[in-house]
């Protein structure tokens, strides 16, 4: 009988060959279709691919004067895989460096942990932002140091030393924002703060590619097919603000020795004229690569100067938050124009006492707003939360004045097209209720005169102000004028009205004109046109907070401003007479002799904060 043993051995061989065979075809085309490694291996021995960096937009304020520019530089770049016979001490003192830092400078680039993208076969930033005369001398030895080139850029320069919080800086990528954009590789560079960082997709262009062709050392040969596959970078767009650039100059001129911001707006389109925070810095410390060193000394600061107070800082707005109140009891009915409520020294009623300093009594909204009285406003939101007619329970009282403060821009984000706004807080019925359990009108009635827990931004308090201006609506603050070849966001031109109406506006407006007539603001007044403002004194752990909320002129508002000085004392002292000189400025185009002279004295009035942290 015939063996079938030696028959079947044969296709047990054969498919043992074909598994290999298929396993080689499977791996093959695996490395050269999906494998990216083996794929950049390939590529680099043929092919190098110089990136072409866009010269970034330039920056200038709103009437044409540069604020922000570019500046050639240089970054030296290796490819680990072509780095071979190399001399290292010629490098490393050509490059003005030690064999030690060039070692530590190789192994960094080398550490996966420390640099995720790594591979040996693309360019790695070895050093960058070196000088035009270290290129120089590099350019005329590069040959011989193979695996090395230069990449060409720009850097960004500082045309003032002034507006360092609204302009922002620009600095090497972190690895997570390599990971969340796949525009950058490790060594970019990206807005870190600012307009730099809000308006990055529009500043930094698109880069370009010059496909360059190797011999079989590795030597450029030239552009691949003629250049037929390079790519021309497109810079990025110009960006005009809404920066008058000698008012913000002013205004940081000002605030110089003292603590706070100041915001103006041009009502009629919401853009911000000047964001003034102190204290501040000069931008041209983020230039270049002194940049880390500065920052950590100016973040150990107790001063904190990179903390933009316009709209990152929150205070008790004072005073000027009473224009709010009486706009909320006029549309509600709480109060009519004649309302007229007692004012003993403040407000008094069942063993609790609101201070308040001398005027006459009682009086009716005009005069109120006019002398700031705190009784007042503390009998109008007593009597609106504890109103039963109207509203069914404390809570809904309170929730239709919570409301009220919403529609005017408090309690939440404005929008502004700047990182780092802030909230503020606005307190409602559940915040209460969780906090004090059973309350009354009596345990929140600070409130009414802008103490307790609310607290404004400088931004949203000069919003407040161009809101009063526009007679009840506001477009969202905004820096930015013009992009070039292209418009703002639609959502930056929006009206955003509050719930009160026009015919309460206007009487806020005339207990305003009131107050720099005759009352608090006397200071603010001037013959040239005609001023409305509201004082603002905060109270705070310390010395009282000196606010000034304002706009003018009054039929045909230009410029609605606030100004918050920390521990200045009253409105008064230094809110009033900064915010005068800014609306000056701004409406005439220039101080004059004796206001320049009253701007001096400001600029040499330092407020002694001592050293502690704030």
């Amino acid at each position: 009988m015939k063996s079938h043993r030696y028959e079947y051995r044969k296709y047990v061989i054969g498919g043992i060959a074909m598994v290999i065979v298929l396993s080689y075809i499977t791996r093959l085309a695996f490395l050269q279709l999906s494998d990216g490694e083996y794929k950049k291996s390939a590529d680099n021995n043929a092919f190098f691919n110089k990136v072409i960096f866009p010269a970034r937009g330039v920056i200038y304020d709103r009437n044409g004067e540069l604020l922000v520019f570019n500046q050639p530089a240089y970054d030296v770049m290796v490819v680990m895989r072509e780095v071979h016979n190399l001399d290292t001490l010629d490098f490393c003192k050509t490059l003005g460096m030690t064999k030690e830092q060039f070692d530590e400078r190789m192994n960094l680039i080398k550490d996966r942990n420390k640099n995720p993208g790594y591979s040996p076969y693309t360019p790695q930033l070895f050093m960058n932002q070196i000088s035009s005369q270290e290129f120089s001398i590099l350019q005329e030895k590069l040959f011989r140091f193979h695996g090395f080139n230069v990449r060409e850029r720009t850097i960004r320069r500082y045309a003032t030393d002034y507006c360092a919080h609204v302009l922002g800086d620009v600095a090497e990528v972190s690895q997570k924002e390599v990971d969340n954009d796949d525009y950058y590789d490790p060594g970019d560079y990206i807005g870190k703060q600012g307009v730099e960082r809000s308006y990055e997709p529009e500043l930094r262009g698109i880069k370009g590619v010059e496909v360059l062709l190797r011999d079989a050392r590795g030597r450029i040969q030239g552009h691949y097919q003629n250049g037929k596959f390079d790519r021309k970078p497109v810079p990025g767009k110009n960006i005009t603000l809404s920066i008058d650039a000698k008012l913000q100059a002013l205004g940081e001129r000002l605030m110089e020795g003292k603590m706070g911001a100041i915001v103006a707006i041009e009502p009629k389109t919401g853009e911000i004229l000047c964001m003034v925070s102190s204290p501040s810095y000069d931008p041209h410390r983020m230039e270049g690569k002194q940049r880390g060193a500065q920052m950590m000394e100016m973040q150990r600061d107790p001063m904190k100067p990179m903390l933009n107070r316009a709209i990152s800082g929150t205070y008790p707005p004072g005073s000027t938050f009473k224009t709010s109140q009486a706009l909320t009891f006029l549309q509600e009915g709480i109060i009519t124009p004649s309302t007229a409520y007692p004012c003993y020294r403040g407000f008094v009623t069942h063993g609790m006492r609101v201070g308040c300093h001398g005027h006459g009594s009682p009086l009716p909204l005009i005069p109120a707003i006019a002398t700031s009285c705190n009784g007042y406003f503390c009998w109008g939101l007593y009597h609106m939360l504890n109103n039963r007619t109207n509203y069914k329970t404390i809570q809904e009282a309170m929730t239709t004045w919570k409301n009220y403060m919403v529609s005017m821009g408090f309690g939440y984000k404005l929008g502004v097209d700047l990182p780092g706004e802030a909230r503020g807080m606005i307190p409602n019925a559940e915040y209460y209720d969780r906090r004090l359990g059973k309350w009354n009108a009596l345990g929140v009635i600070s409130i009414a005169i802008g103490q307790g827990e609310v607290t404004l931004s400088p931004l949203q308090i000069a919003n407040l102000g161009a809101t009063i201006a526009n007679r009840g609506y506001y477009i969202t603050p905004h820096v930015v004028k013009a992009i070039e070849d292209g418009q703002i966001a639609d959502s930056l031109k929006v009206k955003h009205y509050t719930k009160v109406k026009k015919e309460n506006y206007e009487l806020v407006v005339e207990g305003m004109r009131k107050a720099v007539l005759g009352g608090t603001c006397r200071s603010a007044n001037t013959t040239m046109y005609e001023v409305c403002g509201k004082t603002g004194t905060a109270q705070n752990r310390g010395k009282d907070h000196s606010a000034f909320m304002g706009f003018a002129p009054k039929d045909d508002p230009q410029i609605a401003i606030a100004v918050y000085v920390e521990n200045g004392g009253f409105g008064a002292t230094f809110g009033v007479p900064i915010g005068a000189l800014m609306m000056e400025q701004y409406i005439k185009g220039e101080l004059s002799p004796g206001s320049e002279a009253k701007a001096t004295a400001f600029q040499n009035r330092h407020i002694d904060y001592g050293t502690r942290e704030r």
